[in-house]
């Protein structure tokens, strides 16, 4: 159902949101499953979440860029990456119960949609966008800035905390434009002790390799290999 005024001049006083037009923060709030099950002039939030995520890859590079001016770029994307990922932003929606007043449908809703970091963190980024719509670019830095001023906060203390396949990921992405392959090259699963071994290849080359319990722990040994290639080849 639809959000009462009283729920949505709550969150905005949480959000610290400035006015925005009739029906913009109620879109952004509004999941593609509530569609089905709507009457028709009821909107996705897919759009505004579009252009929020593209916004907050923007601010947060340009904060990066300016925060750590000797970082290289390989650093500089770990740290973006640490920040704008899913789970971050799911993070930074549960400080403000975000959660509790996505508008989801039935089958989402009894799925546990309310909770999962996805539906989360696109909401997130739809409110993001939908400020950008009312009120432009300044004004959405300083919103986005605020969101994750704790979060930027504990980058400068510690740094990016990134898996190893998260951080390849981004590295590869960023240096050829395409995800690495996990391929398993020899699995052993018959006796006691099981054992995988996983090559993490990109266009067919192999950057790493892992051996490990699971193929999963296996995939993480590999591209924990694999980023210390890839820094090693940056630093020399």
């Amino acid at each position: 159902m639809p959000l009462a005024p009283v729920g949505l001049e709550s969150l905005r006083e949480r959000l610290r949101l400035r006015p925005l037009p009739p029906g913009l923060l109620e879109q952004a709030l509004t999941h593609a499953s509530y569609l089905n099950e709507s009457d028709a002039r009821a909107v996705s939030n897919e759009r505004l979440e579009f252009l929020g995520d593209a916004l907050l890859g923007l601010v947060i590079a340009s904060e990066l860029f300016r925060r750590y001016p000797d970082a290289p770029e390989g650093t500089l994307t770990r740290m973006r990456a640490e920040l704008v990922r899913g789970s971050t932003l799911a993070r930074v929606a549960g400080r403000f119960d975000l959660g509790e007043h996505v508008v989801l449908g039935r089958g989402e809703e009894a799925a546990g949609g309310r909770k999962r970091d996805r539906n989360l963190a696109g909401t997130l980024e739809a409110v993001i966008g939908a400020v950008y719509v009312a009120h432009g670019y300044r004004t959405t830095r300083g919103f986005i800035l605020r969101l994750l001023r704790s979060e930027l906060q504990q980058l400068q203390r510690e740094g990016a905390r990134m898996d190893a396949k998260s951080s390849l990921q981004h590295l590869v992405q960023a240096r050829w434009h395409e995800p690495p392959e996990y391929v398993t090259v020899d699995e052993a699963t018959g006796g006691p002790a099981r054992r995988f071994v996983v090559d993490v290849r990109v266009g067919g080359v192999t950057l790493g390799r892992g051996e490990g319990a699971s193929k999963r722990e296996a995939q993480q040994r590999a591209a924990r290999e694999a980023v210390a290639r890839l820094a090693a080849e940056e630093e020399g």
